[in-house]
């Protein structure tokens, strides 16, 4: 589980990263001074000293540490980042990477419930919300008539803290009233529902792509660019199947792994 951004960072002692009276890089060894770094961060989440999701020390105190500039210490974190080992979340920090959030697809899909299970919080925040005309194909994932009018709920949803998935929903306007006001005071879309009155709804349909990030995803899921989303279309019914949610979801490639459930 990752640490929350009031939790102190680990220094670089003798139990993480070198120890310190061995932490400056060897120079004139014929070895990249960055490449020194990346090699001992490599060994210390290799050997358990750095575990997954633990928070790194800041740029400035580990350029401190190893005795380089900040140029140097970047390039090895870039390296660490290529290898998938590290990740930089804006205005978190940099984190030792954690394995994929496994994320099964079935009948019964909740976002809330996936997350608890595998050991981390979920959270959820509602970022945009307006009344529109259905475009052609939500009108007819919907069963409404053209240019009915459409809830449109956009939230992010994250897993300790950390940006997962950035989903747009549809509903019919008159048959879910208040239903992001509703998501916003809860954090989520399921219990929003429960509050007007529907209690249970179930997949439809499944459809999944992917494509590079744009910039509005690498904003609200804190990306990188050139980074992957993996886009999930699902049609959501009620009881009586009858088409309730659509939804367009775009999940960080590298953070999920989704199950398809038969």
């Amino acid at each position: 589980m990752s640490p929350s951004d009031d939790t102190p960072v680990t220094s670089l002692t003798s139990t993480t990263l070198a120890p310190q009276a061995d932490e400056d890089v060897a120079r004139g060894t014929g070895v990249a001074l960055w490449r020194q770094i990346t090699e001992r961060i490599e060994a210390d989440i290799a050997e358990g000293r750095l575990t997954p999701g633990q928070r790194l020390p800041t740029e400035m105190e580990m350029a401190e540490r190893f005795g380089v500039n900040r140029h140097t210490l970047r390039r090895a974190l870039a390296m660490l980042t290529e290898q998938g080992l590290v990740e930089a979340t804006p205005g978190r920090g940099t984190f030792v990477k954690e394995a994929p959030l496994r994320y099964p697809i079935a009948a019964r899909t909740r976002f809330s419930e996936i997350v608890s299970s595998e050991g981390r919080a979920p959270g959820g925040r509602v970022v945009g919300s307006h009344l529109e005309r259905a475009s052609p194909d939500i009108a007819l994932a919907l069963r409404l008539a053209p240019g009915a009018d459409v809830l449109r709920l956009d939230m992010v949803r994250e897993a300790d803290g950390v940006p997962i998935t950035l989903g747009t929903h549809w509903y019919d306007a008159e048959r879910c009233r208040d239903l992001d006001l509703l998501a916003a005071a809860t954090g989520s879309v399921t219990r929003a529902l429960e509050a007007i009155g529907i209690t249970d709804y179930r997949r439809l349909e499944t459809r999944i792509t992917a494509r590079a990030a744009d910039e509005e995803e690498r904003r609200l899921l804190s990306l990188q660019p050139g980074r992957t989303v993996m886009v999930v279309e699902s049609l959501n019914g009620d009881a009586q199947r009858r088409p309730l949610q659509y939804t367009r979801a775009r999940f960080s490639a590298d953070r999920v792994q989704l199950i398809v459930k038969n």
